[in-house]
């Protein structure tokens, strides 16, 4: 992958074989994942399916009273036209539920508990159906912490975490994920009308080309304002990345001994075999 052209071929060879390898080597076969109507979690099932076959993938919808009918309309869509099962867990009733004690919650707030609660439904899930809970956040969101922390963005796998929005949007052209999908305003749709540019305040393509340049080739600031990019945007973006990035990494650990996870004791997920 050079740039945000992909080399959709070997992406998609990479992507599938990554979900297979990963999932079997801690000894299950069956993968779940939140499918929203959204163009990343659809690219992440056709990815799993490819991967697993569709019989071992759930893909579980799990609309608020205020998500769009559309949404589950599409994701519906798309689970159909990969065969993998399918189901709808309606969570108003609990999110309602706990803001009855806390009326005067903001969106920001009501929005992080139902990434939260639609997390702990999936991972019930994956207990359910022995499987594990594969995540749909791409590497453009992870950046900019444009996620919730132990919501949308946990997961046990992430297979589009290292692609920009930009390359979701190529590699899904290519496995074949529904045009519906594809055209749509990406939204969290987390309330009514909410659509992700405008709640970040510019598009997609726009912070994908500063990303790659100031992230994958590491380009100082006087070097993206030669390049053309604003530079009241250039800080505006450093800051994000740079205010978000205890999303990015496990807990901090206190250190108290000689080997501490994630600092002193790294060893890869198949250690000891």
């Amino acid at each position: 992958m050079k740039g945000l052209t992909a080399n959709t071929a070997l992406l998609r060879t990479i992507l599938v074989g990554f979900v297979r390898d990963e999932v079997h080597k801690v000894g299950v076969k069956k993968a779940v994942l939140g499918l929203s109507g959204g163009i990343d979690s659809a690219l992440v099932v056709f990815i799993a399916a490819e991967a697993l076959g569709p019989e071992n993938v759930h893909a579980v919808c799990m609309p608020y009273r205020s998500s769009n009918p559309e949404s589950e309309a599409h994701a519906r869509l798309v689970a159909h036209a990969c065969g993998v099962n399918f189901s709808v867990v309606p969570i108003t009733a609990m999110v309602d539920a706990y803001f009855k004690m806390f009326t005067d919650a903001d969106n920001m707030r009501r929005g992080n508990k139902m990434a939260r609660e639609r997390m702990t439904i999936l991972f019930d899930h994956s207990a359910l159906h022995s499987a594990l809970v594969l995540g749909t956040s791409n590497k453009t969101e992870l950046l900019l912490g444009y996620g919730t922390l132990f919501g949308d963005m946990a997961s046990a796998l992430n297979p589009i975490g290292d692609l920009y929005k930009s390359h979701v949007w190529q590699l899904s052209e290519a496995m074949g994920v529904p045009r519906e999908v594809i055209e749509k305003k990406p939204s969290a749709d987390l309330w009514a009308g909410q659509t992700d540019e405008e709640e970040l305040g510019f598009s997609y393509c726009q912070v994908d080309e500063l990303l790659y340049r100031m992230v994958d080739q590491r380009l100082t600031r006087e070097e993206l304002i030669a390049a053309g990019f604003a530079a009241e945007f250039i800080d505006d973006i450093y800051k994000k990345v740079q205010n978000s990035h205890f999303k990015r990494r496990l807990p901090v650990i206190a250190k108290v001994s000689n080997r501490t996870i994630d600092r002193d004791f790294r060893y890869s997920r198949d250690w000891g075999k």
